[in-house]
């Protein structure tokens, strides 16, 4: 088992801050919201682009799969009441010379083995689709 532990805190009624090991991140805390901070969907959306793309990291030398760059674009649909969110999409591409099967079975690995992926999966309507990067 692993264990994973960040600490936040407030700065003000603008912002927080969340930090682990050297690393911070600013959070949008704001009720009226900021555009240099990412709010609490954004965050948990990075989280999964995160987890998606070290998945591709940690999968591809294992089946020998070829790439030079990878996107995602993530898009979440929230309901107001109860607030929550009903679904997440995303498109992953990648640029790779490697076939259509072979890149499937990319996205099939990303998909199984992914912590946040899976961890989302269970809880709300979450598909993607996987293309290539010009």
């Amino acid at each position: 088992m692993l264990t994973y532990r960040i600490s936040a805190r407030r700065i003000d009624g603008h912002g927080s801050i969340a930090m682990a090991k050297s690393a911070q991140v600013a959070l949008d805390t704001d009720i009226g919201g900021r555009d240099d901070a990412m709010n609490p969907v954004e965050l948990l959306l990075s989280a999964l682009a995160a987890c998606i793309i070290k998945g591709i990291e940690r999968v591809a030398p294992m089946i020998h799969f070829s790439f030079e760059g990878v996107e995602l674009e993530l898009e979440a649909i929230r309901q107001d009441v109860p607030p929550q969110l009903l679904s997440i999409d995303y498109r992953l591409l990648v640029r790779t010379s490697e076939t259509d099967q072979r890149l499937e079975l990319l996205h099939t690995n990303v998909r199984k083995y992914g912590t946040i992926y899976n961890t989302l999966a269970s809880s709300i309507e979450l598909g993607g689709t996987i293309g290539r990067l010009q």
